[in-house]
Order: C-alpha cells, then sequence, then structure tokens
C-alpha cells in the first residue's frame, strides 16, 4: 500500500495493521488476501465485513468440495474460512451484533471441517462454573495413549485460529486440546475472563483424566499472548501438569494496560465483562503471577520478542529468574514472535514432545 493510501485509513485500521499482520499470514490467511483485504478497508466500521466477504470465498470451495466428495480439499477450505471469520470477529467489539455473526459463521465452518482435517478433529465441551466450555481435540494418528498439550488462546485469539500451531505438535505425536475458556471464543459471552486459571487447569484436567485413549499422565499446556499468562498460572497450581511452555504472555497485566494498543483495551473491556476501561484496568490486577511462581514445578519454556509492542520484555525476564525457567529470547521478535516463527515454533514444539516423551 502506498503512503497516501495508508494515510487515508483511520488509526484503528493502521494499528490492526501494524501489531497483527504477521500472525495473520502465520496462521492461515494467504499473503495476497491479507494485502488486498486490509488495502480495502479505510474506515474501522467496514473491517469485519471486509474479511467476512474474503472468508465466504473459501467457505464456498468448501461446500462445493463436500458436494462433490472431495473431502480432504473440503477441510481445508473450511478450516481456512474458519480462520477468516475469525479475523473478522477478533478484536471487533465495538460492534458486537457484527462481531458474533462473524464468531458464529468461524465456528460452524471448523466444526463442518473437523471430520476432514488430517487427523481428524473431534468438538468436546468441559464443564466450568456452570458453562460448558467448548474445545477441539485432535489426536496424532498412528499413537496409542497420546500426551496431550492444552492449548490456550490470547485475549482475541481462539481454538479456530490454531491449525498451524497444532500441526506442529501433532506431528510429534503429542494430541492437542484447543480450549476456548474463560473470556475467549464461545465461552466470552457466558464467562469473563479470570486471573485464576489454576482453576480451569483442574476441570481440563480432570475430563482427560476421563478419557482412555488419552495419556493423562503427560500433560503438557502453551499458551500464547495473554494465553502465555494462563498457561504459567495454570500450572502454578495444578502439579498433574508436566510441561508448560508460555509465549509472549505478560507477568502482571494491570502493569503494561497503560503501554497497550486501544483495540486491545477496548477488547479486554468487553471480555472482562467491564463498562469501562478504567474498571477494566482494576479487574485487571487479578492477572498477575505474582506470588504465583514458586508453584511452577515443572520445566518452564518462556518464548518472548525483544521487540514486542504490546508487552515489554522485563516480565519474561522476572518469570525466568523466579522459576529458572528456560527463556528463549528472540531479538527481532515482535508480538507472539510471528514474524520470526521459525526461530521458536519448531523447537518449542521439540521442547515439550522431550518433556512429554
Amino acid at each position: 500500500m502506498s503512503a497516501d493510501g495508508a494515510a487515508e485509513q483511520d488509526v484503528l485500521v493502521r494499528e490492526a495493521i501494524a501489531h497483527w499482520a504477521p500472525r495473520f499470514t502465520t496462521n492461515g490467511v494467504a499473503v495476497s488476501d491479507f494485502m488486498s483485504v486490509t488495502a480495502s478497508v479505510r474506515e474501522w466500521s467496514t473491517w469485519a465485513d471486509a474479511w467476512i466477504e474474503a472468508g465466504s470465498v473459501h467457505e464456498a470451495l468448501g461446500r462445493e468440495a463436500l458436494v462433490e466428495e472431495r473431502l480432504r480439499s473440503a477441510g481445508n477450505h473450511l478450516s481456512t474460512a474458519a480462520v477468516y471469520y475469525h479475523f473478522a470477529k477478533f478484536v471487533f467489539v465495538d460492534h458486537p451484533d457484527t462481531m458474533r455473526r462473524a464468531h458464529e459463521m468461524a465456528v460452524a465452518c471448523l466444526t463442518d471441517a473437523l471430520p476432514y482435517l488430517d487427523p481428524p478433529g473431534e468438538r468436546i465441551t468441559v464443564d466450568f462454573r456452570g458453562v460448558s466450555m467448548p474445545a477441539i481435540l485432535r489426536k496424532p494418528r498412528g499413537v496409542e495413549r497420546p500426551p496431550v498439550v492444552i492449548m490456550l488462546s490470547g485475549l482475541d485469539s481462539t481454538k479456530e485460529e490454531l491449525r498451524s500451531t497444532e500441526q506442529l505438535f501433532l506431528d510429534r505425536g503429542m494430541a492437542t486440546l484447543a480450549l476456548d475458556g474463560p473470556g475467549q471464543g464461545e465461552s466470552e459471552y457466558d464467562l469473563p475472563i479470570i486471573g485464576d486459571w489454576e482453576e480451569v487447569g483442574h476441570v481440563v484436567i480432570d475430563w482427560i483424566e476421563t478419557r482412555p485413549d488419552l495419556d493423562a499422565d503427560r500433560i503438557g499446556v502453551w499458551g500464547v499472548s495473554l494465553g502465555g499468562y494462563y498457561a504459567p498460572r495454570m500450572a502454578s497450581g495444578e502439579p498433574r501438569i508436566k510441561a508448560c511452555a508460555a509465549l509472549a504472555g505478560p507477568y502482571d497485566w494491570a502493569s503494561v494496560w497503560d503501554g497497550l494498543p486501544e483495540l486491545t483495551r477496548r477488547t479486554f473491556t468487553f471480555r472482562a465483562h467491564q463498562p469501562s476501561q478504567e474498571a477494566a484496568r482494576e479487574y485487571g490486577r487479578a492477572l498477575s503471577l505474582e506470588g504465583r511462581t514458586a508453584g511452577i514445578r515443572c520445566p518452564l519454556m518462556i518464548v518472548f520478542g525483544a521487540r514486542d509492542r504490546l508487552i515489554p520484555p522485563g516480565g519474561a525476564q522476572r518469570l525466568a529468574d523466579e522459576t529458572g525457567g528456560y527463556l528463549l529470547m528472540l531479538p527481532d521478535g515482535n508480538h507472539g514472535c510471528m514474524n520470526v516463527a521459525a526461530k521458536h515454533r519448531n523447537k518449542t514444539a521439540d521442547w515439550l514432545a522431550h518433556h512429554l516423551s
């Protein structure tokens, strides 16, 4: 896009592109689609509709493939459409009706794709505080009772975004359980964001223990962005977790609030079910590892980008110092290190496979 074209876009559109572009293309959006869609959006209010339109092309291809019984193609097209619809929804909280419409389209496409993925997926639910939290379980082919990696998204990601990351673990013989927890995805409408994710860990691992086809003695947890806080917080109170990988998570959410992008503050306020950003900032004090790190007794891997513009790297260093965890600090990494994915994604999957072997 030309400098003049970028100047015509409103600040929220420019913010979304600047902060999250590598994440889109790493997690399933074609580069050409990303360029054409973002170039077409001038005002934030039209963001979701542009991504819904792009996603509908992939959904139509998937529905056509289903009719023609080209099932592998159907799974690929529909899961891709789910990613596009997810990015229509991900931080579009100022327009909740459109956001929810896009979200429902994403959920429907991924649900329809699950039987035709390789390996296939299974939609399950886990009860927590009176709400059935949905998750996607996938198991590697040819592995009897595989270890399980619980996958935790961030503030604006959901289980619909995680196919490429799941594949890293599946290829190494680990099952994946991608969860929509409190404040996330399908659970966000009934459960606000919470700080005490060790409580979520209890019910999720209890559920894993009911499955004879999974090895409940080899459970790991992986989280990204705010999920990079949820994962070590879960491990701090759940001794059944044998390994934890935290990517780009904050140590203390309230301490980073003032430096967050406007879209991120709005999204946290919405998903914390708070009436204002001032209330959300205070609510966010519950999201902290202060006083919790002594409870992290499993091996811990921390991945962080030194050029993260959302969350400063000091919290990652503090977490490593307090736990003795392995810190992989990438000097050129952005938030989530999506711009340097090759430098950490395979290494993280290898690390978890080693500790769950």
